[in-house]
């Protein structure tokens, strides 16, 4: 018997595991594939060549779950892109990264762009710390009666410390567009393209589309190696953060289990009191489930187990980020037109999409038939930051690709079609950078339907779940269970699909932790 199971060993699961194991708890990870780390794995996919296989960069990853897991003494090491992002356009092109390159940038192709800039920042960082304050903390669990009164008095005060502006500007990035932001600050068609670029990541949506200036925030919490808002790259990939996790979470005692599906949760008088897994019975007290909500309820919660109110909403879950995943081993560096000389641009996020428009008919592209043909690309070439990825001369670039439907219609299949699409990628970065495509000397292709067949993303879904204003805060994943308590007793969600939301942050599985803990305090109070 087991004090809890969790279900997966991505990143947020062995983060909560670790925790739990912290406090007493005897915990068993059990994880579907041979190896940790969810979608945070590193794959050799072509003898010789290394790379992140689905998540690609940080930045999310929460300071405080760094130093509670002391991952950097479990052999975790983040550097710095020596350029933040490089944006090639039609005749010239925009750097963004520290000390000031950002604002003399802007400033170069529009003047005034220089202090809108100013403006812009300075507005983002009153919405950016006022949601900084929750993501360790569970949102209002509206729906819970008494004990909702705490958070909400909390996030009242929180909005009554707020001038009048702040308050219609956090308003503002709550409910409006990317593109309602932007086009009120700037003037230049590459400055709206680096901000608006955040607000279509993973989420299948046109800059012109409300909520997606949230999206655009969310990709604004994080810091990298102590920088805040800084983007870095681990060495060896994004599977050193959970080959490290792992390492902390056996040191804290924690039984990581590979190999292991689990088939459906063990329900006994209205409780989760274990699951299924690899043909086994395990037993425990508790079940923290570290995948999308959708499957969860779908595939393991027993049916009849949860009112049918409950089972059709995490049904309709919404799922779906029209991402496009590949990785490419490189003979050479790429060579882009506009700036042709080998630089720290290459170590940059090379973002392929010169305008909010540019963006917005990749949108309606995909809506009407199902991929755009031309996407919407951030590619970043790891190995211009860490030499145990490729041989001396070799690279490898990771290509992070919008807007790619998960469905696309009758007589269709991305098993037809992934080849198609990934040279039309190739194709896409070889308009830029000419000699890209005959520098590619093998691929690896995730589709969205490989996403799901091989991380258990459903619909491709790389956040766990649309970050759409529906499915946000005290309704992710919905009203009544945004506390990581789910309406089974016994059971809870440490997943991308609980509060804060997707990327590599380590938040939910932090936050579901805690959870579970003042559950087990409580009990141990009345008993």
């Amino acid at each position: 018997m087991h004090d809890a199971i969790v279900i997966g060993a991505g990143h947020n699961g062995l983060t909560c595991a670790y925790y739990l194991a912290k406090k007493g708890m005897k915990v068993a990870v059990l994880e579907a594939a041979g190896t940790v780390g969810g979608a945070a794995v590193t794959d050799e996919f072509l003898p010789g060549f290394r790379n992140s296989a689905a998540s690609y960069t940080v930045s999310l990853l929460q300071p405080k779950v760094i130093r509670d897991m002391q991952l950097e003494r479990h052999g975790l090491k983040v550097v710095l892109r020596k350029t933040d992002n490089f944006l090639p356009g039609d005749g010239d092109y925009l750097l963004a990264g520290r000390n000031g390159l950002t604002r003399k940038e802007i400033g170069r192709h529009i003047k005034a762009d220089a202090d809108a800039y100013d403006r812009y920042l300075a507005e983002i960082e009153t919405v950016v710390r006022l949601l900084k304050k929750w993501l360790l903390r569970a949102p209002p669990n509206v729906g819970s009666r008494v004990s909702a009164i705490p958070k909400l008095l909390s996030l009242g005060r929180d909005m009554a410390g707020l001038t009048l502006a702040e308050a219609r500007t956090v308003h503002d990035f709550a409910v409006r567009s990317a593109a309602d932001i932007l086009d009120r600050h700037f003037e230049g068609d590459l400055a709206k393209a680096l901000f608006g670029f955040d607000g279509v990541v993973g989420n299948f949506a046109s800059p012109q589309s409300p909520g997606t200036a949230y999206v655009l925030l969310h990709h604004l919490f994080g810091e990298a190696a102590g920088v805040p808002g800084a983007w870095g790259h681990a060495i060896g990939g994004m599977g050193a953060i959970t080959q490290a996790m792992a390492r902390a979470c056996r040191e804290a005692g924690v039984d990581i289990v590979l190999n292991t599906p689990v088939e459906e949760l063990i329900v006994a008088s209205g409780r989760a009191v274990g699951v299924v897994a690899g043909g086994k019975a395990w037993r425990s007290i508790n079940v923290v489930a570290g995948v999308n909500p959708k499957l969860l309820f779908d595939r393991l919660v027993p049916h009849g187990a949860v009112d049918r109110d409950v089972a059709e909403r995490m049904h309709g879950w919404k799922c779906e980020s029209a991402t496009f995943r590949m990785n490419v081993a490189l003979s050479e560096l790429p060579k882009f037109t506009v700036l042709p000389k080998k630089g720290n641009h290459l170590t940059a996020g090379i973002i392929m999409a010169p305008s909010l428009d540019y963006m917005h008919r990749a949108y309606l592209d995909a809506a009407v038939n199902g991929w755009a043909k031309r996407p919407i690309i951030e590619m970043l070439i790891p190995s211009t930051l860490d030499s145990t990825l490729a041989s001396k001369g070799r690279h490898v670039a990771s290509l992070f690709c919008q807007h790619f439907r998960y469905d696309l219609g009758p007589g269709r299949s991305w098993d037809d079609e992934r080849e198609q699409a990934a040279d039309q990628v190739i194709s896409t970065v070889d308009a830029h950078a000419p000699g890209f495509a005959a520098s590619v000397l093998g691929r690896q292709i995730h589709s969205p339907l490989d996403l799901e067949r091989r991380f258990g993303l459903i619909g491709g879904d790389i956040f766990h779940g649309k970050m759409g204003l529906d499915q946000l805060f005290s309704a992710r994943p919905m009203i009544g269970a945004a506390a990581y308590r789910m309406p089974l007793k016994g059971l809870y969600l440490c997943g991308s699909g609980a509060h804060p939301g997707g990327g590599v942050t380590g938040a939910p599985g932090h936050n579901a932790a805690h959870a579970v803990l003042a559950d087990r305090r409580f009990w141990k109070r009345r008993h």
